[in-house]
């Protein structure tokens, strides 16, 4: 695939290790791994615009979403094909124009219809038949920017971003 015009990341179970921390107190937290933020960095200098679709509706992601000035993030998809189908119109491209990854069952449908799909590492083996990519990197730990480096190399402009940010 050729530079894509969007590139949609699920969050937990890629951003995260999937995991939900609790504290005493009811909290809930989420680690994230701040390698996946020079994924979206690496992107911004092509002018590709990231897109996160979660089945989670928490104000954790959002926070993630702000501090790296991801301007597409949407919480609480019931469906993400359907939602990234009307963001594909909003934006004038198509879903073969898009890169995906995602890790489960709720990501399948769109992952069968981008143009360029990926899963981590974890992914259960049914979810990794229906990729395109499976990074060596384990979801929460740097997955989605192994996913963004493939992307780049694969077009051959990886070492140009580097260079960029060094």
């Amino acid at each position: 695939m050729s530079l894509p015009k969007l590139v949609i990341t699920d969050i937990d179970g890629v951003w995260t290790d999937g995991g939900m921390y609790y504290t005493a107190e009811g909290d809930v937290m989420k680690r994230f791994s701040v390698k996946d933020g020079w994924g979206v960095i690496f992107l911004r200098q092509y002018d590709i615009p990231v897109a996160i679709m979660t089945g989670e509706n928490t104000p954790i992601v959002q926070k993630r979403a702000d501090k790296l000035k991801i301007k597409h993030c949407y919480l609480g998809v019931g469906n993400k094909l359907t939602k990234a189908t009307e963001l594909c119109t909003e934006l004038g491209i198509t879903l073969k124009e898009v890169a995906f990854i995602g890790d489960d069952i709720n990501d399948i449908h769109l992952l069968r219809e981008v143009g360029f799909s990926a899963s981590p590492a974890n992914t259960p083996d049914y979810i990794k038949k229906e990729v395109d990519y499976v990074t060596t990197a384990h979801g929460g730990y740097g997955a989605f920017r192994e996913f963004v480096e493939k992307i780049l190399s694969d077009n051959g402009v990886l070492q140009e971003a580097l260079q960029r940010v060094m």
